[in-house]
């Protein structure tokens, strides 16, 4: 079977086309189709549909072929029987292989049947699609037609290229002020034709369950590619967990491809040089890590790559330290390293455990002071019987699906 990656607008469509996303369409257009869709704004059997979605394939494909079409790393996402050729581009009916291999905020690809089941049965669905953040006028406009709809929210940030994860994050953002608000990420290419990409939106929004829609703003726009721009990986979770073991893998194989600079921040060096005398308080703790996180920041300002391993109990101050790096134009991941506190507790490597159930050690994370989960993870990792391979693998994943590194 011939093999072939796609382009990245056409791996974008081919997601929408296999997760419902653009139905009625089950596969790329044919010329006729196509044709009526630019000259009418229809499928020739009267369905209306905005913007042609084509594939363009090397002349040797032809009718009768069946292609499998893989995405940047190499991964078979989908087959395609093609009907027809006219010029570069093929038509025909696309079906699922593997599930895609996602980047940052994998959490919030969801496909419209996993949304829709979880949205309120016959009621009214407000679908916001973002290409950019909402400012405070747009943001109190949203919850004015809400309330007077007595709407469900659906925020969608449109993860297309390289902006995408900054659209997550201000769509995050923007639930924050919208009580009960969904965010589902859907990577729906722009349009040229303002008229056209609206028209698309909307009809995204309506399969995921919208009975209204609300247009966002423009793209945000953001300097350079991502393996140019400064980045964080920030691991957290409890003593134990092995988010420092995971943090030194992914140092030792982003040293050996080379290309970037690499910082790592663990939590235990940082305590003997940067934070040295501090207490574990809260008050100090939060201290030590705002330390790592300005550290990490100033790293992700001139272009670095920075690994940070503290426990970081706190969301507020783990909040802190994203802002931080946002602020000088890094990216930021969060590795939340989730591995059970029991397991944690049994293998104690170090004596903690046992030192703060006798009560030798006060105010200690998971025994006699909480943790609190993050909501926001762009990665949760159980290493309960998880090899350090695999999980450095899965990290390392991440980081390169998001074209930070080459």
């Amino acid at each position: 079977m011939t093999e072939w990656t796609p382009d990245a607008r056409e791996l974008a469509d081919l997601e929408l086309l296999l997760s419902g996303a653009y139905a009625p369409l089950t596969g790329f257009l044919t010329a006729a189709e196509a044709e009526s869709v630019a000259g009418r704004g229809r499928l020739p059997g009267g369905a209306p549909w905005p913007d042609p979605v084509t594939i363009a394939l090397p002349d040797e494909i032809g009718p009768g072929d069946r292609v499998t079409l893989k995405d940047p790393e190499g991964a078979a996402v989908a087959v395609l029987t093609v009907t027809e050729r006219d010029g570069h581009h093929a038509a025909g009916p696309v079906e699922a292989l593997d599930a895609p291999v996602y980047g940052p905020f994998a959490r919030l690809r969801r496909t419209p049947e996993e949304v829709r089941k979880d949205l309120p049965d016959g009621g009214e669905v407000l679908a916001v699609t973002m290409r950019g953040p909402l400012d405070s006028a747009a943001l109190d406009d949203v919850a004015a037609t809400a309330e007077e709809l007595d709407a469900a929210v659906l925020l969608m940030p449109l993860v297309f290229g390289e902006a995408g994860p900054a659209v997550v994050r201000a769509a995050l953002k923007a639930a924050e002020r919208l009580p009960g608000a969904m965010v589902v990420a859907v990577p729906l290419a722009p349009r040229e034709d303002a008229e056209i990409d609206l028209e698309l939106r909307e009809h995204v929004a309506r399969n995921y369950g919208a009975t209204e829609h609300y247009a966002g703003p423009a793209p945000v726009t953001i300097p350079g590619p991502p393996h140019r721009r400064g980045l964080v990986v920030f691991f957290t979770g409890l003593s134990g967990s092995g988010k420092s073991t995971i943090a030194r893998g992914l140092r030792d194989a982003l040293l050996e491809r080379g290309g970037r600079t690499v910082t790592y921040l663990d939590g235990d060096v940082v305590r003997l040089m940067l934070s040295a005398g501090l207490t574990f308080s809260r008050e100090d703790r939060d201290r030590n890590i705002r330390r790592i996180g300005f550290v990490a920041a100033e790293v992700a300002r001139h272009g670095g790559l920075a690994i940070c391993a503290p426990i970081a109990p706190y969301a507020a101050t783990r909040d802190e330290v994203r802002a931080m790096v946002a602020e000088v134009g890094g990216d930021f991941l969060l590795v939340h390293v989730a591995t059970p506190l029991e397991e944690c507790e049994r293998r104690d490597r170090k004596g903690l455990y046992a030192k703060a159930r006798a009560g030798l050690i006060p105010e200690f994370t998971g025994v006699s002071d909480p943790y609190e989960e993050p909501e926001d993870a762009d990665l949760v990792l159980d290493t309960t019987g998880m090899t350090i391979e695999r999980a450095v693998g899965s990290v390392l994943n991440l980081v390169t699906s998001g074209g930070w590194i080459r």
